[in-house]
């Protein structure tokens, strides 16, 4: 069975325990998923099975969608509502519509995140999330990422000394929102948490064609949860394709490093190559030894199948 399930993850549920019960509807311990969502977040999480396992490190990278709310006032632990209070702040005065958005426009493009504690970062072979139960906070070096859009859904509102307001925001591989929203606070001088967040999309799959674990429970019971996944080559949508005649086929599925195709002749990293029967069949890239010439970076099928 290979293929990408795309879930809607349930909130209360971890990524590890979602991978967990796809890979036995389906029959098959050999699943990954392709970016941790947090038990308290729903939302998009595409599971990789079989042979398209070897696409996880691709799909983890792709940007992500999230639909969130930040609550100004009150900060915790783990930078969302699940966590203790840290601190709070009594907010007397909403910001307006105008500012948050302003606000939004300094946070747009590349910035610098720290982790939080409570993540899965390692730092010298440990967990972050493992110094934070024992009670520990260690440095954590800054990381890039990118805010390729911020968008305000909702107009802050203030209760009882605190501020909400619901985002939009899709960014790149690696983004905490959590933090994000930390940061929103600080942008404000308040103390702030993330107190909701839905992954709406990642990379090709979103909303629309995700199955709910439900869904697969269904298809499994008449033995069709098969025509639930997604191909290979509908989650590599991102990277340029060079279709390939039979000979070189054979050559691709043999790992064989190519003259460089004049249809990825463009300034690409990694293509995708296709046979005449709209299969992928590897990801290339070009060859930093060999002018011309371009490297298997992924194989996906192989002379055997």
């Amino acid at each position: 069975m290979t293929g990408i399930f795309p879930l809607w993850k349930p909130r209360g549920m971890t990524s590890f325990s979602a991978v967990k019960e796809v890979g036995r509807q389906f029959k098959t311990k050999k699943a990954g998923h392709t970016g941790t969502l947090d038990p308290d977040v729903e939302g998009v999480l595409p599971i990789c099975l079989g042979k398209a396992t070897k696409l996880v490190e691709y799909l983890t990278a792709d940007t992500k969608t999230y639909c969130g709310e930040v609550t100004l006032g009150v900060s915790t632990t783990t930078e969302d509502a699940s966590g203790e209070i840290v601190d709070e702040a009594y907010i007397e005065e909403v910001m307006t519509r105008h500012d948050v958005e302003d606000m939004f426009e300094e946070l747009t493009g590349s910035i610098e995140q720290v982790p939080p504690m409570y993540s899965a970062v390692k730092i010298k072979g440990k967990k972050l999330y493992e110094y934070a139960r024992e009670g520990k906070t260690i440095e954590r070096p800054a990381r890039q990422v990118t805010i390729h859009e911020l968008k305000l859904t909702s107009d802050p509102l203030l209760h009882e000394g605190k501020v909400s307001f619901t985002f939009e925001v899709t960014c790149s591989k690696g983004t905490y929102i959590r933090t994000l929203c930390v940061s929103i606070g600080e942008k404000f001088g308040y103390p702030a948490h993330m107190s909701s967040l839905t992954r709406e999309a990642s990379g090709a799959f979103n909303r629309t064609n995700c199955f709910t674990l439900e869904d697969l429970t269904d298809a499994a019971a008449k033995n069709s949860q098969e025509k639930l996944l997604m191909s290979v080559e509908q989650a590599l949508t991102r990277f340029p394709i060079v279709k390939v005649d039979e000979e070189t086929e054979k050559k691709v599925l043999q790992g064989a490093i190519l003259p460089l195709h004049a249809e990825a002749a463009v300034d690409e990293e990694v293509w995708a190559l296709y046979n005449q029967r709209e299969e992928c069949l590897a990801l290339y890239k070009k060859d930093p030894k060999r002018d011309g010439m371009m490297k298997p970076e992924k194989m996906i099928r192989s002379i055997h199948d």
